[in-house]
């Protein structure tokens, strides 16, 4: 019999490896977890866990302390996952670039290179619709997840036109994992909660919300409740009712869900006539992976891990630290 382990193989190759190495060096040597524990919390076996920890060693990614050969921002990571219990913390390092399109972009390419490197790969997956979203499906490598089926997990039908279409998230991240793209063809917002609930009773539209619910994993991006809000440049709310949702005391949207600091729905009238996946649906999942980059994020991102909806956190630099003075 050979000696050579069948595990190995399995482990990703190239900067899919090194982002799995950090991760599992920071949580043997950051945080204290044992190999046994690390292995079940990723999937991987303790002989992987072993190999990994072993190659951070020879390599020079673990030498007294974690030192990444890609850039995050370690310390931050830590924190977060200690204040709000997350399985993972991605910062992406952003010093004095104030530029908030190459800030999502990096913290795009980051969420992307964290999606191809889950394991074990799931076959099915939730995504939100937005820009930060369209950014990580630009980011995501050929082929990362073969035979991937992806969800769209809330309406995605534009009222307005718009410079993208909402659909092509899902799209995307099919094509590029050489898999399936299976939509939600209705609007995030409806006019009444019987047109809603209507919809949502309709086989097709029921077929689709059911493989929502069954996804294993999901990923968003977080909206912040600003003009910039997609929902207003898609035509669903107007500057009236972000003024609303301002004074109910909303902080953004998860999933076209709009809520308070502490993750409650802020205005449940909006809520009854919003279609898609609803939050409780979250707390079921394996990885919820939430993506917030850019200008006042921290608000959504902050309430989001109060409320428990976020295993994987991935973000920038100054939004992490706007995150932790928040909520000292």
């Amino acid at each position: 019999m050979s000696d050579r382990n069948p595990y190995s193989a399995r482990l990703p190759i190239n900067e899919q490896r090194d982002h799995l190495m950090i991760q599992v060096a920071k949580l043997y040597y950051d945080l204290d977890r044992t190999q046994a524990q690390i292995a079940s919390e990723l999937g991987l076996t303790r002989w992987q866990v072993g190999r990994l920890l072993t190659e951070a060693k020879e390599t020079g990614v673990v030498r007294i302390e974690i030192t990444p050969r890609a850039g995050r921002r370690t310390s931050l990571e830590v924190e977060l996952h200690r204040r709000f219990g997350v399985r993972e913390a991605i910062v992406v390092p952003t010093g004095e670039i104030d530029d908030q399109t190459l800030i999502i972009d990096s913290v795009a390419q980051a969420a992307a290179t964290h999606l191809a490197s889950l394991s074990p790969k799931p076959a099915l997956m939730g995504v939100s619709w937005g820009r930060t979203m369209a950014a990580v499906a630009r980011a995501l490598p050929k082929d990362w997840c073969p035979g991937l089926n992806v969800v769209m997990v809330n309406g995605s039908t534009a009222l307005t036109t718009t410079t993208s279409r909402n659909s092509a998230v899902a799209e995307e991240f099919a094509q590029s994992a050489g898999g399936r793209a299976i939509l939600l063809p209705v609007p995030a917002i409806l006019g009444s909660r019987s047109t809603r609930d209507a919809l949502e009773q309709d086989p097709i539209i029921s077929r689709v919300m059911q493989l929502a619910e069954e996804a294993p994993v999901i990923c968003f991006g977080m909206g912040g409740l600003s003009h910039q809000s997609v929902l207003l440049g898609s035509g669903y709310l107007d500057e009236n009712d972000i003024a609303v949702l301002r004074d109910l005391n909303s902080v953004g949207d998860i999933m076209g869900r709009f809520v308070d600091a502490k993750g409650r729905i802020a205005d449940r009238n909006l809520d009854d006539r919003t279609i898609g996946l609803r939050l409780e649906a979250l707390s079921r999942k394996e990885r919820v992976i939430g993506v917030a980059a850019g200008e006042d994020k921290h608000l959504i991102a902050a309430a989001g891990l109060r409320a428990g909806y976020v295993t994987d956190l991935v973000t920038d630099e100054g939004t992490a630290l706007r995150i932790l003075e928040e909520t000292a």
